[in-house]
């Protein structure tokens, strides 16, 4: 247990460090396209994967097969968010002005015995991370046919959640096994320049919640290997402060996600990657209710706007080549459905989620037998999506990342 503790302490240290940092990742909506930088790189594929201490969040199960390590690094994500609105003065496009963000990640694992082993994981989701200009003379933002009914001064939501995932897997026999991480969940919430809809500047509310992921891993043979990850939604606390903005005055629960993949060792050095994702965003009504529909129901009551978002499909595929003994090479490409569709659009320029596809690429170098050097580099290509209520409006992202990672084996 004397290797246990350190972890304990890292992985508080890195908690702590993270909660003073913005996340800001509105990819597959608004959970990263994947955990861990080798998962990155191949497009976000790790539900079969066993190869970091990413479990907490990837797939519980693997860490019965990782061993003794830590994996730490982090993140450069710059996001370019942009709305076209109709107004008085004709169509404007507005940037948000937050458009680089640096993010942290922890992973530790150690083996208790020869089917026992534990870990923790610590990670973020986030997004709708915008800041949009005052653009009216007055300070009054753009989201209103009229400066006197608009907001004031720039206008802009942000949204943290952090996880800190203690893991424990079991080895059911040798090729297979099965995995647990209690989540342990932080989330901060601001939002600013809502004046319009009644909402004056309440100033950053916090809230907390524990949930749950649960795993399996199976050895199909020699060359197949097949995963699958569980999390049902997580209730969280209420954020006070905006019980008259999210729908069930304040609840803004995390939504239920699973992962099913498989991998194939095409050859001793070339790795497939195949994952299957699902996000049920709109079981979360301040993220699934309309925005319009439900206008009139008034913002934070039960049946309250949400924005909109509808469930999100992904598939991600990945490529592994082990060019030499110092050299991994990996690229992936991620496919999602957008949450968003026209009729939802005005309210989420405050969170223009609607990427569909990433694509990716990675590299590993072997430093010494236990260590070694993690880069990841992506590129989300840009979507639009476009609606006419309560004006024309259209809401567009892209985005662009790399991160660099240091793991050593004990």
């Amino acid at each position: 247990m004397t290797i246990w503790n350190p972890a304990i302490r890292a992985a508080a240290v890195l908690a702590l460090g993270s909660a003073l940092l913005p996340v800001a990742q509105a990819t597959n909506g608004y959970f990263p396209h994947g955990f861990g930088l080798k998962a990155k790189g191949m497009g976000g594929a790790s539900a079969a994967m066993a190869h970091d201490a990413f479990a907490g969040v990837n797939n519980p199960a693997s860490a019965a097969y990782v061993g003794n390590r830590w994996d730490a690094g982090a993140e450069v994500f710059m996001p370019k968010r942009s709305a076209t609105v109709s107004t008085p003065m004709g169509a404007m496009e507005i940037k948000s002005n937050k458009n680089a963000f640096l993010i942290p990640e922890l992973g530790y694992n150690v083996n208790l015995s020869n089917r026992l082993a534990v870990g923790v994981t610590v990670y973020g989701n986030g997004g709708m991370n915008t800041e949009y200009p005052a653009v009216f003379p007055g300070n009054s933002n753009f989201m209103c046919s009229s400066p006197t009914t608009c907001g004031t001064g720039k206008l802009g939501v942000d949204l943290m959640q952090l996880i800190v995932a203690p893991t424990i897997a079991y080895k059911l026999s040798e090729d297979h096994s099965v995995g647990v991480s209690p989540l342990l969940v932080y989330q901060q919430f601001k939002a600013y320049g809502l004046q319009a809809f009644g909402l004056p500047n309440q100033g950053s509310d916090s809230s907390k919640g524990m949930g749950i992921r649960l795993g399996y891993m199976g050895r199909l043979g020699d060359r197949v290997t097949v995963g699958a990850s569980y999390s049902p939604k997580i209730g969280m606390g209420r954020f006070d402060r905006y019980a008259n903005l999210f729908a069930g005055r304040g609840d803004f629960d995390i939504p239920e996600n699973y992962a099913l993949g498989v991998t194939y060792q095409l050859t001793p050095a070339l790795l497939l990657a195949l994952d299957y994702s699902r996000i049920n965003y709109s079981d979360v009504p301040a993220v699934g209710n309309a925005s319009l529909a439900n206008f009139m129901n008034g913002f934070g009551s039960p049946n309250g706007p949400g924005f909109g978002w509808r469930d999100v499909k992904v598939v991600k595929l990945g490529v592994q080549w082990q060019m030499d003994s110092q050299w991994t090479l990996r690229a992936g490409y991620n496919r999602g459905t957008n949450p968003i569709t026209g009729q939802d659009v005005f309210l989420n320029t405050l969170a223009p989620g609607v990427i569909r596809e990433h694509f990716t690429v990675g590299a590993s170098w072997a430093l010494s037998p236990d260590s070694e050097l993690t880069l990841a580099a992506w590129h989300g290509r840009r979507n639009r999506v476009s609606g006419n209520a309560p004006a024309p409006t259209s809401i567009a992202m892209s985005q662009n990342g790399f991160g660099l990672q240091f793991s050593r084996r004990f």
